[in-house]
């Protein structure tokens, strides 16, 4: 099954399906290689995430929503059930860094309605006129009293709201301990040193420079944020040093982690989570030197051609039973005690999800200088192209 009627395999068909189903990957792209396309209408039965919107009448949100966000981190059965309450269909651009969002945007003509910025990068939208801001009396579901400040409060800038919280979430690395004689690795240097070595050819960084340059950074004991030109030498050394050793550079991991392909990747909170669930021999590790802690948030771009699909969509997610079952599909923790308080007290006690007092407060969140920094960004292109 494909475009050009060459069939694939039934072990891709169902990596793909996995892969659409955990959102790291779009429908186009789905429908695309698995050939698809012209077998909507007879698969929509089976799996009502294809399903276009029904028809609505004029004066009523439209019949889609364009959300651009990251691999791994909805559930589509919410989607499923938004589709059918509105008729509007989600669909997903996937993207692996916050600088390609940037990009995107800066570019004009995004087609996004909805998009989830991390903490650090809004101000920036915000200086380039790029986000809206945000009307609340069309986000009834959002109560802002009920989220916890340092996850919430970088969604208003000035006195003005334009991105209210999704969830939150760490960085790390996630091992398969098969091939460490069942031990997890507790340290970044143990991360570079052994891709150099035991793990080589089986590693992956992200496609990501605050996360690859900054974990690099954490090697010699430097900010994760840092933009010093002395540590940031230090930091791309290391890097090239270690380029000849991985297996790959990109952010959507987790097939290569569940196929064996690769056997240590850094890792986000919520697929570690994932990883762990269905392969416990999975280990998530926040490195004891330090490295990032996050929050992400919904936001509406300026010239959203969707809009009121766009309000429709994040009211819908910030229902705190409809964000339960988000949690409990993507594993990433939330900041609304309204929603907490629905999830079962192992999820709230997991230590993936909340680590440690200690591991978490050796955590830095994302500085909005690295956003933009310049040598930062050439740092990651001599990197990839080497």
């Amino acid at each position: 099954m494909s475009d050009q009627n060459t069939p694939i395999s039934r072990k891709k068909f169902i990596e793909e399906l996995l892969r659409y189903r955990r959102g790291s990957v779009t429908r186009r792209h789905f429908l695309g290689v698995t050939g698809l396309g012209m077998a909507t209408a007879v698969m929509a039965g089976a799996m009502p995430g294809l399903r276009a919107g029904k028809a609505h009448a004029a004066g009523e949100i439209g019949d889609r929503v364009v959300l651009a966000t990251w691999p791994n981190y909805h559930d589509q059965a919410n989607f499923d059930a938004f589709a059918q309450q509105t008729g509007a269909a989600v669909q997903m651009n996937v993207f692996g860094s916050n600088e390609e969002m940037l990009a995107k945007l800066q570019a004009g003509g995004s087609g996004w309605d909805v998009f989830v910025p991390t903490n650090y990068t809004i101000t920036t939208y915000v200086e380039q006129d790029l986000i809206e801001p945000l009307d609340l009396s069309k986000l009834p579901n959002y109560q802002a009293d009920a989220f916890e400040a340092r996850f919430s409060d970088a969604g208003t800038v000035n006195g003005t709201v334009y991105a209210v919280p999704k969830n939150w979430g760490t960085t790390g690395f996630v091992m398969n301990t098969k091939h460490s004689g069942g031990k997890a690795f507790t340290s970044w240097k143990e991360f570079w040193d052994m891709t150099k070595t035991d793990f080589s050819g089986r590693t992956m960084v992200h496609d990501y420079q605050l996360t690859t340059i900054g974990n690099a950074l954490k090697y010699f004991g430097y900010s994760f944020n840092s933009v010093d030109p002395n540590e940031l030498a230090d930091a791309e050394k290391l890097l090239l040093e270690v380029k000849p050793h991985l297996f790959a550079i990109n952010s959507d991991y987790q097939p290569s982690m569940r196929n064996g392909d690769a056997w240590m990747s850094m890792c986000w909170t919520g697929d570690g989570k994932q990883l762990n669930k269905d392969m416990p021999e999975m280990a998530y590790v926040l490195g004891k030197e330090g490295g990032e802690i996050w929050s992400d948030y919904y936001a509406i771009p300026k010239g959203s051609p969707h809009r009121d699909a766009a309000y429709a969509l994040i009211n819908f997610l910030l229902d705190p039973a409809v964000n339960a079952k988000e949690v409990q599909a993507h594993g990433y923790p939330v900041a609304d005690s309204r929603t907490n308080a629905l999830l079962p007290k192992e999820l709230l006690e997991d230590p993936i999800l909340y680590p440690a007092k200690e591991l978490l407060d050796a955590l830095e969140f994302g500085a909005a200088a690295t956003l933009t920094d310049p040598n930062r960004a050439e740092l990651l292109a001599r990197f990839k192209s080497a």
